[in-house]
């Protein structure tokens, strides 16, 4: 446990429900959680399963009609086809990405992580034995991977390469074309694996994501796409993730399952299937919502006059601002602002608004912002970092 830290993210959103608790008015624009509420026919599928007493243990890796539901999304929606025994069910997609890195990587194998990334990526590697190999994707590249880069990183120790597409936090989004150029360095290396990460598929704002296997459909053998239901489907406490890949790795990656959680929620796993199976047009009015929400949180960052400045990102519900225009400026109580963590501090203490720094995403100085939340709270919570932002004064 010593080269293990809490989730940063976790730790921002105690911190809230802390504030909360002691009566202070927090927004949280920290949290990877939508404000929409679960579809009602995917709670009604719960609930039916509840009656009709599916509450009992199912198979590990899920039952039949949830793995129907997986093959059929992934077959509709992605252009892939898996077999039963190639698909699985977990616990949200964190366990799955955490079992497999646990089957597979041992000591001396290096994880090549493209950065800023999901703030648990590396210490899941290092759960496992592993040693994170980030590749920094500043902005100036659109915070993605490029080919050159990932030829010089895929060294001989490196195991897995781990893409997520949109991406989380700068909600970049890989072309179909940029995901070609990656797989033709990919076929140089045949020993890396590639788990791709598509949690936030549903969610672009200039037409459909693609995915790595679809693209390169030759390296599908050597690939873990990895999905679920919390994002799109707004189901984050029901727990569901679910991977299409290799039967080695998933017969693998259900071998540790049995040793720990066993199967999903008997539930949840109905309730997905559900939501897997029906049409997601019931997302596209709240698509709409938050490109609106987008597009708000860029227009007032452009209002901090430069503290705080990002793009409009193409996918993922939040937007990673650059705030090292406020690193060496002083508070309203006298304290200087020298890092990423206290700008994001300060903004908490003045402006009752809680975000993310970069550093928890292994690229600073940036914030980010989460724009998941209601049109009201984005609201107040936008006005309230411009005025935050204004009370600074220079060193």
């Amino acid at each position: 446990m010593s080269v293990v830290k809490d989730s940063p993210t976790a730790a921002v959103s105690a911190l809230v429900r802390e504030r909360r608790a002691a009566g202070d008015n927090v927004i949280n624009l920290g949290e990877g959680e939508l404000d929409f509420d679960t579809p009602e026919h995917v709670c009604e599928a719960g609930v039916r399963a509840i009656r009709a007493g599916d509450t009992r243990y199912t198979a590990v890796g899920g039952t039949e009609e949830l793995k129907t539901a997986i093959i059929a999304k992934f077959r509709r929606e992605d252009g892939l086809d898996y077999a039963a025994n190639e698909v699985i069910a977990a616990t949200g997609a964190k366990q799955i990405i955490f079992n497999a890195m646990l089957a597979t990587v041992q000591d001396g194998d290096e994880v090549a992580i493209p950065t800023p990334s999901w703030v648990s990526y590396p210490d899941i590697v290092r759960v496992a034995g592993g040693t994170p190999k980030d590749i920094p994707c500043p902005a100036s590249q659109g915070f993605k991977l490029r080919p050159d880069q990932l030829d010089r990183s895929l060294t001989p120790n490196v195991k897995w390469l781990i893409l997520n597409s949109p991406n989380n936090p700068s909600g970049a989004v890989l072309a179909k074309d940029e995901l070609a150029a990656l797989a033709d360095v990919l076929r140089r290396h045949p020993r890396v694996m590639v788990l791709s990460d598509d949690i936030y598929q549903h969610i672009t704002y200039r037409g459909p994501a693609s995915t790595l296997a679809a693209v390169a459909p030759d390296l599908k053998g050597r690939v873990l796409t990895v999905n679920g239901v919390s994002k799109t489907h707004s189901m984050t406490g029901w727990r569901l993730g679910f991977a299409g890949g290799p039967d080695w790795l998933v017969k693998a990656i259900a071998t540790l399952q049995s040793q720990s959680t066993s199967n999903p929620c008997s539930v949840t796993q109905a309730a997905a299937a559900c939501g897997l199976n029906e049409p997601i047009a019931f997302f596209r009015p709240r698509l709409q919502a938050l490109e609106g929400r987008r597009d708000r949180t860029v227009a007032a960052l452009n209002e901090t006059h430069g503290m705080l400045a990002a793009e409009a990102p193409d996918g993922a519900f939040y937007v990673y601002a650059g705030c090292a225009a406020m690193i060496g400026r002083r508070t309203a109580d006298g304290k200087d602002l020298r890092t990423d963590s206290d700008v994001a501090a300060y903004l908490v203490d003045a402006a009752g608004v809680a975000t993310v720094p970069g550093a928890a995403f292994a690229m600073s100085p940036y914030l980010r912002i989460a724009y998941g939340v209601s049109d009201e709270a984005l609201d107040l919570a936008l006005a309230r970092l411009v005025e935050a932002c204004s009370a600074l004064t220079r060193v």
